[in-house]
């Protein structure tokens, strides 16, 4: 039959071939396809018109990945079911694409007849004839729909369910295709990549590496992938540990492009086993200014109560991302001996450049101290604060006496629009926020004791009166530890006002006639003054590094702190400025080729844009020494000229780092001190556990785990948080 050029005409011709094999013979407008009619007999209903030529590009599920391409002179190339004339490309060949080839080899078994072979049960099928090729459609169906017997023992070996499509001449369902369009792009699978894959959503998610020999997650991949074999615990293991390894080579190179020094904040956490983990934080400024924090550590420490723990731990981390020579300060959240302390001096001593005989280097953690303030508070009125507690529990764990409650404060029309709500002990905030709450609340708990006879156990007038007094003074440390969760990069310059503030309002409390008063606020006095002294000079010699306040916040404070003896204590920060500016300018920092080449653009720009050349070059060489001869010998240093400068408005949205980056030309040397004194971290611990009071435990799983596992899936999470690079496919096997 010959149709015309546009038309879909489509005729069913029986036949044999010479082999006297009975074919069916499908001629379209510019193909034709033989099928052979015991592969027709073998089809469901409504799969029938799979071998067209049209239908023959429909994608199934196994046909994601381009394999190894056989290729076979014939008179014609074949590809899709198409078979192309000798007239028209006679020597060219074309690749297979099917992942059927995977599967069969194609044998010739007469001039002009070759079958397809399946490889794992030796079946023959019809490929060609002559110049008439069969399609794939029967090659397909022997592997993807399970009838190839030694696909099914592989799969019962490996104890994975077969993939079994639902199939049958059920009019109310009919099988399924499936059509590769123009919006569904063929898609490559890569077991590798998917080996990858499986690593990653483990480390974000904190699953367990034994997710991979459980039952249920098993099934489910292989109906997702039946090809994809999943690896074992040993192999996800070594996957994890590659992609913290490649992880990790990206931050190395990160933090040797810095120009300036790292400071650690070390936060240790318990365990059930008694060891003890070191979280080490490197704080850094990097070269665009902007403050970058990055778990460095996890640390297992054998016997955490020591007085070597904390210092094996940070020369364990100088040791692996080489800062020897780039170490400027630490904080760590828990109060060190004096022998713990001294063991960690001389170590950073050796390895780096003694910044102010080392008075930079250790620090305490502010939301520890804050916490532990707020222990002591509470535990103060522990017995009030007991009563609180159960008075609120009695009305919100009923229904029916909520009801009453909030009728009677309707009643009796208080203006609070505070709601009631049990407090996590764990989490001290909440329990401040419960007592608030049920203060402003004190009267409709009152009139509750005479209207409820079930209500026992209210707190008394003197109860409130003690309460009130407690959320006075704990509102003083959770205003300053909210900063901590609502301000992405906390500077020390902020605690500093904090502190200084927190002291004074406390200076006055401990001379209160009241005795509730004062032993309340003598104990906070305490660990607020221990901060002091420990952290002063550091967050006051970043307060002098904010040019909105320079040396004249310091003088201030310190005289409502120290009143008379201020004096002595401004000399300590402003002869410690001095002295650490002039070892900046000794020392041969790192970073100073950085800053030499900006300079040097700078003025090449600058001379550019003025079209002139150099002063010297146009007859004024004696002019510099005009100026030598007319200036006084002794010329202001950058730090004295930067002190002499009026101060800045106080703007609120400030960025002192931005200020920095806009005057480093003006103040090469006293920026990079800057770079470096802001970078010090006031906490050790993330913004979630600001108000723990409690120490941070290594649950029992990651604990069953080898150390070094446990240090990659925590560090690798947390830099991918930070947006980790985007690593190759390619995984470095490693095997346990």
């Amino acid at each position: 039959m010959v149709t015309a050029p546009g038309q879909d005409h489509m005729v069913t011709t029986p036949g044999q071939d010479h082999m006297g094999q009975a074919h069916i013979v499908t001629i379209t407008e510019d193909h034709m396809i033989t099928t052979p009619v015991e592969d027709k007999i073998m089809a469901t209903p409504g799969e029938e018109k799979i071998a067209t030529p049209d239908e023959e590009k429909m994608l199934t599920p196994y046909e994601d990945k381009t394999l190894t391409p056989y290729e076979e002179k014939t008179p014609g190339s074949y590809e899709n079911n198409e078979v192309v004339g000798t007239e028209t490309q006679p020597n060219k060949r074309r690749k297979k694409k099917s992942i059927v080839w995977e599967h069969f080899t194609i044998e010739t078994v007469s001039p002009g007849c070759r079958r397809a072979c399946c490889k794992q049960c030796k079946q023959s099928f019809a490929y060609s004839t002559g110049s008439k090729v069969a399609g794939t459609s029967h090659l397909k169906r022997h592997i993807a729909k399970g009838t190839c017997p030694a696909l099914l023992r592989n799969q019962d070996k490996n104890q994975l369910s077969p993939y079994t499509p639902k199939t049958g001449n059920s009019t109310s369902d009919p099988p399924k295709r499936r059509y590769r369009t123009n919006s569904t792009p063929q898609v490559l699978f890569d077991a590798d990549r998917i080996r990858h894959e499986i690593a990653r959503m483990i480390i974000m998610h904190d699953y367990p590496l034994h997710m991979v020999d459980h039952h249920g997650f098993l099934t489910f991949v292989q109906h997702l992938q039946p090809y994809f074999q999943m690896v074992s615990f040993n192999t996800v293991q070594g996957d994890c540990v590659a992609t913290y390894l490649t992880e990790k080579q990206h931050l190395i190179k990160f933090i040797e492009g810095i120009p300036g020094r790292v400071c650690l904040a070390l936060d240790m956490w318990t365990s059930s086993q008694s060891v003890g983990y070191v979280f080490i934080t490197g704080h850094f400024i990097d070269s665009d200014w902007k403050l970058q924090r990055r778990l460095l550590n996890v640390v297992m420490e054998p016997y955490p109560d020591s007085d070597a723990a904390f210092s094996h731990a940070v020369a364990v981390c100088l040791h692996d991302w080489s800062l020897e020579n780039k170490l400027f300060s630490i904080t760590y959240n828990q109060p060190l001996s004096e022998a713990a302390v001294e063991n960690m001096r001389p170590l950073l001593s050796i390895k780096n450049p003694l910044i102010l005989n080392g008075q930079l280097l250790v620090g305490s953690c502010i939301a520890r101290t804050f916490s532990s303030i707020a222990k002591d508070v509470l535990d103060e009125g522990k017995e009030k604060v007991r009563k609180v507690r159960e008075s609120v529990k009695y009305v919100k764990t009923s229904d029916s006496h909520e009801e009453k409650f909030l009728e009677l404060k309707q009643q009796l029309q208080v203006p609070s629009e505070r709601s009631l709500s049990l407090d996590d002990q764990t989490q001290w905030n909440t329990t401040y926020q419960m007592l608030v709450a049920a203060s402003e609340l004190k009267e409709v708990f009152s009139c509750l004791d005479t209207s409820d006879p079930d209500y026992k156990g209210a707190p008394s007038l003197e109860d409130w009166k003690q309460i009130e007094i407690i959320c006075t003074y704990l509102k003083l440390i959770f205003d300053a530890a909210n900063i901590l969760t609502t301000t992405t990069n906390p500077t020390p310059i902020t605690f500093f006002h904090e502190v200084w503030k927190i002291q004074s309002e406390l200076a006055r409390a401990v001379t209160s006639e009241d005795p509730f008063i004062s032993s309340l606020t003598k104990r906070m006095q305490e660990k607020i003054d221990k901060y002091w002294k420990d952290c002063s000079l550091a967050l006051a010699t970043a307060v002098v590094m904010d040019p909105r306040f320079k040396m004249k916040l310091v003088e201030f404070s310190f005289n409502k702190i120290y009143s008379e003896e201020a004096p002595t204590y401004i000399k300590i920060v402003d002869d410690g400025i001095h002295e650490l500016f002039h070892e900046y300018v000794a020392l041969p920092l790192p970073l100073t080729p950085t800053y030499a080449e900006e300079g040097n653009s700078g003025n090449v720009r600058s001379e550019e844009a003025q079209g002139g050349t150099l002063l010297s070059d146009n007859g004024l060489t004696d002019f510099d020494v005009y100026i030598m001869e007319t200036t006084s010998q002794q010329m202001k240093s950058e730090l004295d000229q930067y002190l002499d400068e009026s101060l800045l408005p106080r703007v609120q949205e400030f960025d002192v780092l931005g200020w920095w980056k806009l005057n480093k030309l003006k103040y090469p040397t006293l920026s990079k001190m800057a770079r470096d004194i802001l970078s010090i971290p006031v906490t050790t611990v993330p913004p979630d556990s600001i108000f723990d009071t409690t120490v941070k435990e290594m649950d029992k799983y990651r604990c069953s785990l080898r150390p070094e596992t446990v240090e990659a899936l925590i560090c690798a999470k947390d830099w991918m948080q930070h947006g980790g690079s985007d690593i190759s496919n390619a995984l470095v096997r490693m095997e346990y």
